[in-house]
């Protein structure tokens, strides 16, 4: 796959399975340095499974990683200086506010001054100033989600992962937080890569969005208007002017996903993994 200097995260060939069961196929994505890219598909396709290997929660089998010109893909988890924020939040319910966000800088031993100052910061981005004696419980799901934010973003990650996190709030929060997403991403210049299975957020939050299927091998669509392959079109059920089902764009991250279904055997070859 052809790179570009400005890419801040490169998936080349990556190939991932659960045991011998075969999740995704020879990977090629390109992410831009500051961009939120989602990755967008039906359920089952391997979106999260790519994210977990990207966040170095499941080794590859094959193929590599590289986040900001340094390949990751054999380096534990606690290494690679990414964010990931969860689809079930996963905050503390015996902490405050304050002290989830503080929670992964007190582990990294940061000076008191500098601790209190990053995290009045990261809570003051994502608009919760003045909550931060709150517990979880008082506090309603688009803010306990923007505390799971906020606690990704006060370790100045290289890298943020976002697994579904709206998918548990209803329609109006969704809306809400998906602006205050985007506005996160612009104003702090970080790189994004976003898992969902809405193709409205996908297109409202997104730079691009590089299509995943569980059926075709194919090459995702570079257009809205007149998407190849078919399948894109199809799932997305809406149509464009022209007449084409329209579907999401893969302007600006070089992607080609693989089929768990085709060109690859049913499971792997008990072969060795590629970090063993």
């Amino acid at each position: 796959m052809t790179t570009s200097p400005t890419d801040h995260l490169v998936l080349e060939k990556l190939s991932l399975a659960y045991g011998k069961a075969a999740a995704v196929h020879a990977l090629d994505l390109a992410v831009p340095a500051g961009q939120l890219v989602s990755l967008l598909g039906p359920s089952g396709c391997g979106k999260t499974t790519t994210m977990r290997a990207v966040a170095g929660l499941l080794p590859p089998v094959s193929g590599r990683i590289v986040l900001a010109g340094q390949d990751i893909t054999c380096t534990p988890a606690h290494q690679r200086d990414i964010g990931l924020v969860f689809q079930s939040y996963a905050l503390f319910p015996h902490l405050s506010a304050y002290e989830n966000v503080a929670f992964g800088l007190r582990l990294r031993k940061v000076p008191a001054a500098e601790l209190d100052t990053r995290v009045k910061a990261a809570i003051a981005s994502v608009g919760l100033a003045g909550f931060e004696a709150r517990l979880p419980a008082n506090l309603s799901g688009g803010q306990q989600q923007r505390v799971a934010v906020a606690r990704a973003i006060v370790l100045r990650p290289r890298l943020l992962l976002l697994d579904e996190p709206l998918s548990n709030l209803d329609a109006r929060l969704r809306v809400e937080m998906r602006a205050e997403l985007r506005r996160i991403q612009r104003e702090l210049g970080i790189t994004m890569l976003y898992v969902t299975h809405d193709q409205d957020e996908a297109l409202s939050l997104s730079a691009c969005a590089p299509a995943a299927s569980s059926r075709t091998p194919r090459p995702t669509p570079s257009t809205t208007a007149r998407p190849r392959p078919s399948w894109p079109a199809s799932w997305a059920g809406t149509t464009s002017s022209s007449g084409a089902p329209a579907c999401c764009t893969g302007r600006r991250a070089r992607c080609r996903w693989r089929s768990r279904a085709a060109r690859r055997p049913a499971t792997w070859p008990g072969g060795p993994n590629t970090c063993r």
